[in-house]
């Protein structure tokens, strides 16, 4: 019997998503104590967009009974190089630590996982037995009195009330009974695990938008580097006629053919067309990194380091103050990126 309700975080949860109906089991009791399902219909918070990042950020919490026994699961995660799966279970429970381990593996490949398991009993198991050895003694001694003295038969809660003829004794559990609760476990384990990826979905889904968003502004500021009047020859023989008429104006014994050397080497210096060029590369590969249904967390991180560094080289080629406020904005926006993608799968 599993009833489960996973939670996103209401910072990620977009404002209009469909909400399907999907089951949600709660225990009952039939008479003789046997556990039973009862379902109910409910709307689920999200459904995740296959086509959207998967974030390492979620919590979940999933309950369940069987006979006495009651039981709940929660189940958090936060950002991580790679998978780190801590284990939390209730005294007793130690075996299904393996098992806990598989489902987590067999969902997600990144995030610092921790999951929990409390246990909690209705009431002692223990039943009331007769011990009839010591009854039969009893009854022995109390008809040898009753012969000797001629006193009345010994009544029967007498009997029972003397010491060791009614014992209190705890239930031993069968392998069948622990194996059906612990199957009943595993599964309300699964439930909250679904309901972690769940919300880790939700906070995928608000990730993408905005790292979408990032990578757009960072293709508009390079294609305003790109068309700057300050990257035309006209500009940049301006440029660089000022420069020489500056070094003429001195009176110095200046070399024609080495000025000529040197004025190539600035222009060449100054060109950011390569830069540019890996630019546009790299968006085109993060576009196509955002629509693809996987794991792009490490990939969206490496594309940042790379988008950084031409960025740099941009900033400080700039012969311009236009281009170099563009290389600046470009650099604000990519270390936004940055940050963003380091919760990513």
């Amino acid at each position: 019997m599993v009833q489960s309700a996973p939670i996103a975080p209401k910072c990620c949860e977009p404002k209009a998503l469909a909400r399907p109906r999907s089951s949600r089991t709660f225990p009952t009791l039939a008479a003789g104590g046997k556990s039973v399902r009862r379902q109910q219909l409910f709307r689920t918070s999200l459904v995740p967009n296959p086509m959207t990042l998967q974030s390492m950020t979620g919590f979940s919490r999933s309950e369940g009974a069987l006979g006495p026994c009651a039981w709940y699961w929660e189940a958090r995660s936060v950002n991580n190089r790679g998978l780190d799966v801590r284990i939390r279970l209730a005294s007793g429970y130690d075996a299904l630590e393996a098992k806990v381990r598989e489902e987590i593996a067999s969902r997600f490949t990144r995030g610092s996982v921790s999951v929990g398991l409390n246990v909690q009993r209705a009431g002692a198991q223990s039943e009331v037995r007769l011990n009839e050895a010591a009854l039969a003694q009893v009854t022995a001694a109390a008809e040898r009195v009753r012969e000797l003295t001629g006193a009345a038969p010994a009544r029967i809660d007498g009997l029972l009330s003397i010491r060791g003829v009614l014992e209190t004794v705890d239930v031993i559990e069968t392998e069948t009974e622990t194996a059906a609760r612990h199957a009943e476990m595993l599964a309300s384990l699964r439930t909250t695990l679904d309901g972690l990826g769940l919300a880790r979905a939700a906070e995928g889904q608000r990730l993408h938008q905005v790292v979408a968003a990032q990578v757009d502004e960072i293709a508009r500021l390079t294609a305003l580097v790109d068309a700057s009047p300050a990257r035309t020859v006209d500009a940049i023989r301006t440029r660089i006629g000022a420069l020489v008429g500056k070094l003429v104006e001195t009176g110095q014994g200046l070399d024609p053919a080495r000025l000529h050397q040197e004025a190539v080497m600035i222009a060449t210096r100054a060109d950011v067309e390569e830069e540019l060029k890996r630019l546009k590369a790299h968006v085109e590969a993060a576009r196509d990194l955002l629509a693809k249904p996987q794991a792009a967390g490490r990939k969206l991180d490496f594309l940042a380091q790379e988008f950084n560094r031409e960025a740099n080289t941009l900033t400080s080629k700039a012969s311009d103050n236009e281009i170099a406020a563009h290389g600046l904005a470009l650099k604000v926006v990519i270390d936004q990126m940055r940050e963003q993608v380091q919760n990513i799968e």
